[in-house]
């Protein structure tokens, strides 16, 4: 029998009010690059599409600059880590024209891990009342995470009555008995308090902490995706994330820590180059699939030291060599991931590429052959004033987090607050207390 281990909870936000107008600041903190957004939310009037969203969303600044002290999606050198977050926040602020002291901020890194937990009560009346829902997802909330462990997210994904599964509202139908199923996200606590320790040495408060592959599903899929079952998958520089969505929730995620950055540091080896020179190379004439003409087609590879070594010449059909093999790897073993976890069947028809890495070319066709046929990459949906070079799939998952506050009311955390009342106040997490203060 698993022991339990005290709770750890990354910093929860208050839900955001459906006629509150707001100013929220995003940090997505990555391998390559890290992103500052600031924009103003809007109440909006439902329409047919995206109507899970509450708010508009108008983008009032961004900052972006490479990432130092990053590995993997989490913090190796804290002190440079610090000074790339200062330069992102910075140029955020000064193109928004306002300061923020607080963030949103995803994690991608930390092993991202997927647990689902069930629970049933009795019902003393035969209609489902508000307080049934909640002492069902109490009930729910007593699970046990592994050591070392924080939670990020625990999601309801579907609710039963009388043993009648897939009811998404239960409220005022009848029955006996009510149960839940709850969807617990978690990752390192080691990487999520290197994480914030850093942001908050930048002296800024945390507003919560978002999973990278959720955060991205939230920013590019349409409606009917997320209905029909979809996997989402995020091709970052340090990591590859995923997200399985179905009837319209998050089911599962995942992640290994494999990304752009290796097919760099292969393009690197195999070319005898530097790494700034293997990542130009990567992106504007990687891909993954060769043509006839990819023989013929020469590129300039410069030498790896500073002496008057002359540039070679190599044909673009040998790089697509390189950058396939590690491609192949990573998709592989996001299959293998997913047919482990059990959600490769429902949500294998569709797929969704997003990050940097997407942008390689022939990477839709090669997942297809992988993993299923329909595959497309996802751009942020939704999102007003964006900058035509932000677009894109790289920047998925700091859009996501612009949409995060809308749904952030769906994660249950009553049961865990109680438990960490009732604790010692010991740990770091205690020295972070008054965020949780804030948002409960």
């Amino acid at each position: 029998m698993r022991t339990r281990a005290p709770f750890e909870i990354a910093p929860k936000m208050r839900p955001l009010a459906p006629r509150r107008t707001g100013v929220v600041g995003v940090l997505e903190v990555g391998t390559s690059k890290i992103v500052c957004m600031i924009a103003r939310l809007k109440p909006r009037e439902a329409t047919s599409s995206l109507r899970r969203r509450t708010h508009s969303v108008d983008v009032l600044g961004i900052g972006h600059t490479s990432a130092h002290g990053i590995k993997g999606g989490t913090v190796i050198d804290m002190e440079r880590a610090e000074h790339a977050i200062r330069r992102a926040v910075d140029a955020a602020e000064r193109t928004a024209g306002a300061q923020i002291a607080s963030v949103i901020v995803s994690m991608a890194g930390g092993r991202l891990a997927s647990e689902h937990f069930t629970a049933e009560v009795d019902l003393p009346e035969p209609a489902v009342a508000e307080g049934d829902i909640r002492r069902v997802l109490d009930a729910a909330s007593t699970f046990a995470v592994g050591e070392g462990r924080t939670i990020l997210h625990a999601l309801p994904v579907g609710y039963a009555l009388d043993g009648v599964a897939g009811i998404g509202e239960p409220r005022g139908m009848l029955g006996r008995r009510l149960g839940v199923d709850l969807h617990v996200i978690t990752a390192e606590a080691a990487a999520v308090r290197n994480l914030l320790l850093c942001i908050e040495r930048c002296h800024l408060g945390v507003e919560a902490m978002v999973a990278a592959p959720y955060a991205a599903a939230l920013s590019t899929l349409a409606d009917d995706e997320a209905e029909l079952g979809v996997t989402l998958i995020d091709f970052g520089a340090g990591t590859t994330t995923v997200a399985v969505v179905e009837n319209g929730h998050c089911v599962h995620v995942d992640g290994i820590a494999i990304g752009g950055q290796h097919v760099t540091n292969d393009v690197a080896r195999g070319l005898s180059t530097r790494l700034a020179d293997a990542e130009r190379l990567k992106s504007l004439h990687g891909g993954v699939l060769a043509m006839g003409a990819d023989e013929r087609e020469m590129l300039t590879v410069p030498s790896i030291t500073d002496d008057h070594d002359l540039p070679r010449a190599i044909p673009k059909a040998r790089l697509m060599r390189i950058v396939r093999p590690r491609v192949e790897e990573i998709v592989e073993l996001v299959r293998d991931r997913l047919h482990a976890s059990g959600h490769a069947a429902g949500a294998g028809r569709r797929i969704v590429l997003t990050g940097g890495a997407a942008q390689l070319t022939g990477l839709a066709e090669l997942v297809g052959n992988i993993l299923g046929p329909q595959v497309r990459i996802g751009r942020p949906l939704g999102i007003s004033k964006l900058p035509e070079a932000t677009r894109g799939a790289p920047f998925a998952v700091a859009t996501g987090l612009l949409v995060y506050p809308q749904v952030a009311g769906l994660e249950h955390f009553e049961a865990r607050r109680r438990r960490l009342s009732q604790g010692d106040g010991s740990g770091y997490f205690s020295r972070v207390g008054h965020w949780l203060r804030e948002a409960f």
